[in-house]
């Protein structure tokens, strides 16, 4: 027995369908306008809609195209109370299964019916189809075995399917675009738009154009109306990549959009609402921003409603060989190569880089490598890890010395990871040798996100 619903202007053509349907099992709810059923619809699952065409303010097509654009799972037969072969065939390319002339019989509109709800059966059964072998495919694109990388997984798939707002933290090149792509192919959103935007090294205006988009006129250069990217992603996901570096400006906009989903776009009068989900990421420490005031207090809460952390690649080593054999298999094909192993020597000098490019350092490095590689096999000589490497070691005098071709924030964190495991984890002797309080010592751990 289905969920029906009936949208018609006219009382007794609701009333009448009402009675036929109701009959036989079905469960009936009538809407008597365009507006009336795109609320019933947004309120109550429903499986089918009766739908006439002529309506006021929302037409039936207004109605169908939304239907199709947010709940492909709903089957729609359309009614009119003239034979127009033209809306008929309008009506049939927006997805109506359905198109019934009045006055309607009760065989024409159960045989309707019939017909409506068996082809949602299959298409149900397709789209599950669809979704299962996505969702295995997606997974299998997130690569990593290790306990660290296994937590975030775990997280991933408890949140996937909630419309809760997700900041993904992590150091460069950690996969942060990954796991928001991840959070958006293993929710019902999949089928919907996954849009990207790197609010980094933009400035104000700009950003606000790009997020909210620009009516004709609004500015100079603005020569027609342009949808900016919450309209783009309205039913799917939108990734703000680097949120730590949006100007504090925006950041207002932003929060209120995240609060009640409308916003107007720039020039514009009219307020636009959206079904957006927001997934932010940053590889700055937000709360210390927050305390530098260079970012928002209450847009730092609204985007913590869950948090994933992504360990870097130093944190992770075990999954570095399974990485490293995806990235090989992955660039041979695409440069045609028979590449097809690691040395072992070369899988071990690549266990014992500190990798401070993260993975996409690591999957540069195997590009170059299949690339280079005179072989099937990929050597130690193919790596070209030379003047990259950031290597700690003690001198005579148990100080570090560290070459000057990385930055000090690459430095500072490096001795300390050195210093820890040359003192066997110890921290009060670790500080000693760096010349540092314990306090200060603290601090830098959670700075720098040392386990």
């Amino acid at each position: 027995m289905a969920h029906i619903l009936v949208a018609d202007d006219a009382r007794s053509t609701c009333k009448a369908l009402e009675m036929i349907l109701s009959r036989e099992g079905h469960t009936v709810l009538t809407a008597m306008s365009g507006e009336e059923a795109l609320a019933q619809l947004q309120q109550q699952e429903i499986d089918l809609l009766f739908c006439d065409v002529k309506m006021p303010k929302v037409d039936g097509l207004t109605v169908l195209r939304h239907i199709k654009a947010h709940d492909a799972g709903v089957a729609v037969v359309m009614m009119s109370g003239h034979s127009d072969v033209t809306t008929a065939v309008e009506a049939m390319k927006e997805g109506a299964i359905d198109y019934l002339v009045k006055p309607l019989g009760k065989d024409d509109v159960l045989r309707a019916a019939q017909k409506a709800l068996a082809v949602r059966a299959l298409l149900v059964e397709n789209l599950l189809l669809k979704r299962q072998v996505r969702s295995q495919f997606t997974r299998a694109q997130v690569i990593g075995s290790s306990a660290e990388w296994r937590r975030v997984c775990e997280t991933v798939e408890q949140v996937a399917s909630s419309r809760a707002t997700v900041l993904v933290t992590g150091e460069s090149g950690t996969g942060k675009e990954l796991i928001a792509n991840l959070l958006h192919r293993l929710s019902p959103r999949a089928e919907r738009p996954f849009i990207v935007l790197n609010a980094a090294a933009m400035p104000a205006t700009l950003l606000e154009a790009e997020l909210f988009g620009y009516e004709k006129g609004a500015f100079t250069g603005a020569l027609q109306r342009k949808p900016g990217h919450f309209e783009l992603a309205d039913g799917g996901t939108l990734f703000l990549d680097e949120i730590g570096d949006m100007p504090v400006e925006v950041q207002a906009k932003l929060l209120r959009v995240l609060q009640d989903s409308t916003f107007k776009r720039l020039g514009g009068t009219r307020t636009l609402q959206v079904d957006v989900r927001v997934v932010a990421a940053t590889n700055k420490d937000l709360v210390q921003e927050v305390v530098a005031e260079r970012f928002r207090q209450d847009l730092y809460y609204r985007l913590n409603v869950i948090t994933i952390h992504l360990p870097p690649l130093r944190e992770r080593r075990q999954d570095i060989p399974l990485l490293a054999a995806y990235f090989l298999r992955k660039y041979a094909e695409e440069n045609r190569k028979e590449v097809t192993a690691i040395q072992q020597q070369a899988l071990q000098r690549l266990q014992t880089y500190t990798w401070p490019g993260n993975v996409r350092e690591l999957e540069n490095v195997m590009e170059r490598a299949v690339v280079l590689a005179q072989g099937p096999t990929i050597t130690e000589a193919d790596l070209s890890l030379e003047g990259l490497q950031v290597k700690a070691s003690p001198n005579p005098d148990g100080c570090f010395v560290l070459p000057a071709n990385t930055t000090l924030t690459q430095i500072e964190r490096e001795a300390i990871v050195q210093a820890l495991r040359y003192c066997d984890g110890n921290r009060q002797a670790a500080s000693r040798l760096l010349g540092i309080g314990p306090a200060t010592l603290y601090r830098k751990f959670k700075e720098y996100q040392i386990q």
